[in-house]
């Protein structure tokens, strides 16, 4: 087993144009957008080599974080979007997430994959994640691999029946 860690917590300073991540790094935003079914995000990613951009989106009644990262060459990895199984609080102007370990890898058209069970579980363990937040992570994945699957693993699909469209920088 690796060392586990408690839930990642991070904060989305709409105001401010800062998302303050688990570590309490401060990363300025270059753009935020409200929309009445969640919050985006689009910064530069800063000392990392994988990666030099990322866009998400926070969707509070899903209890995902959908993001869309920009790989360095030679670091593309096979997945279209990368979800956090998340609780999800907005604010007028701070919005908050705290990761629940699950995440789920879209490749779309093909499969919907769920990664990072053992840190999960591990953290279930170790009484890091209260019974009721557990339950409700495992219950936010399974409808969402079993809504993406109805979808042909197709994010998009699955989105526009709950009457979400997502806008990308990086997808046109």
């Amino acid at each position: 087993m690796s060392a586990v860690h408690p839930p990642k917590i991070q904060t989305f300073d709409v105001a401010a144009r800062v998302n303050t991540d688990n570590k309490g790094f401060a990363r300025a935003v270059d753009e935020f957008r409200v929309e009445p079914f969640g919050l985006y995000m689009s910064r530069p990613m800063i000392k990392r080599p994988t990666a030099h951009w990322i866009e998400s989106w926070l969707l509070p009644d899903l209890g995902i974080c959908v993001t869309d990262w920009w790989w360095n060459p030679g670091h593309e990895r096979d997945q279209d979007f990368y979800l956090d199984i998340a609780v999800i609080e907005r604010g007028a102007e701070r919005w908050r997430m705290t990761d629940l370990y699950l995440d789920i890898v879209v490749c779309s058209g093909r499969r919907s994959e769920v990664i990072d069970v053992d840190e999960f579980v591990e953290a279930v363990a170790a009484g890091l994640l209260e019974p009721d937040l557990a339950e409700y992570a495992m219950h936010r994945t399974h409808e969402t691999v079993a809504a993406l699957a109805e979808h042909g693993h197709d994010l998009d699909a699955w989105l526009a029946t709950r009457g979400i469209t997502l806008r990308w920088r990086g997808r046109g």
